[in-house]
C-alpha cells in the first residue's frame, strides 16, 4: 500500500478538523464499513460489523415504535377535545327542541359524523305531533328494537358502545341518509328507572371512521353524558 493518502488534502484537513461530521452520517458510516469488509476479503468474519447492523436494525424499530407512539397520543388528544366540544355544545340548548336540533347539526359537525340520529323506544303513536315535531333526528321504534339492532341475531346483552362497518344504514334509523353509511357507532342509552331504553346512532360514509378494533373510551364517556342531559329533559 501506498503511505500517501489518496485525497484532497483540504477534504483530508476537513475531516480530521471534524470527525463527528462522518460518525453523525449513517450513509456514509455504512459505505466505510462495506469498504473496511471488502479490503478485509471474503474469508473472514466481521463480528462488529454484525452486531452493528443489529443494534442499527434494533434502533430503527424502536424509532418507529417512538413514531406510532407519538401519533397515537396525538391522535388521542385530538379525539378527546373533540368530545370535550360536543359535549359543550351539547349542553348549552335551554330547550328539548333546540337541543335535538343541534345534535343533528352542530353536535354531529364537531364530531365529523355524517349522521346523527336519537332511537327511542316506545308505545307511543310514530304519527303523533309531538313526535313529529322533534325534527329528523328523533326516530322512534317499538319495545325491544334497540336490543335487536344492536344483537344483530346474537345471544347475550349488547355493549354501551357498538362499533362496526356495515354495507348499508338501516333506513329505519338513517331514513333517506341510510343508503350512504358504511360504518356507525351506536350507543345504548339507560334513561333511568322506569324508561324503556335509547340509543344514539352515528353513521358515517367513511367505512374506515368505525370499526370493532378501535377503543371505546370516549364515546362511553360521552354516552353517560348524554344519558344524564337526556334524563333531565324527560324528568
Amino acid at each position: 500500500m501506498s503511505g500517501k493518502p489518496q485525497m484532497d488534502d483540504t477534504l483530508r484537513e476537513k475531516i480530521i478538523a471534524q470527525p463527528d461530521v462522518i460518525l453523525e452520517d449513517q450513509d456514509l458510516m455504512h459505505a466505510l464499513i462495506a469498504a473496511n469488509e471488502r479490503a478485509m476479503g471474503g474469508n473472514i468474519v466481521d463480528l462488529r460489523g454484525i452486531a452493528m447492523e443489529r443494534l442499527e436494525a434494533r434502533l430503527d424499530r424502536l424509532e418507529d415504535t417512538h413514531r406510532s407512539v407519538i401519533a397515537a397520543a396525538y391522535e388521542n388528544l385530538a379525539g378527546t377535545n373533540q368530545v370535550h366540544r360536543a359535549i359543550l355544545r351539547m349542553l348549552d340548548p335551554v330547550e328539548f327542541e333546540y337541543f335535538l336540533r343541534d345534535l343533528g347539526a352542530e353536535v354531529a359537525q364537531i364530531l365529523r359524523v355524517d349522521s346523527m340520529k336519537l332511537v327511542l323506544e316506545t308505545v307511543q303513536d310514530k304519527d303523533d305531533p309531538a313526535v313529529k315535531k322533534l325534527g329528523d333526528v328523533l326516530s322512534v321504534a317499538e319495545p325491544g328494537f334497540i336490543t335487536d339492532y344492536l344483537m344483530d341475531g346474537r345471544n347475550g346483552d349488547p355493549r354501551q358502545v357498538t362499533l362496526r362497518q356495515i354495507h348499508e344504514g338501516d333506513e329505519r334509523i338513517y331514513g333517506q341518509q341510510a343508503e350512504f353509511i358504511r360504518s356507525e357507532a351506536c350507543l345504548l342509552l339507560d334513561l333511568g328507572e322506569g324508561r324503556l331504553p335509547g340509543m344514539l346512532a352515528m353513521g358515517a360514509e367513511d367505512p374506515h371512521q368505525f370499526s370493532p378494533q378501535q377503543g371505546t373510551d370516549l364515546l362511553a364517556f360521552f354516552a353517560g353524558v348524554f344519558e344524564r342531559a337526556m334524563r333531565r329533559w324527560l324528568s
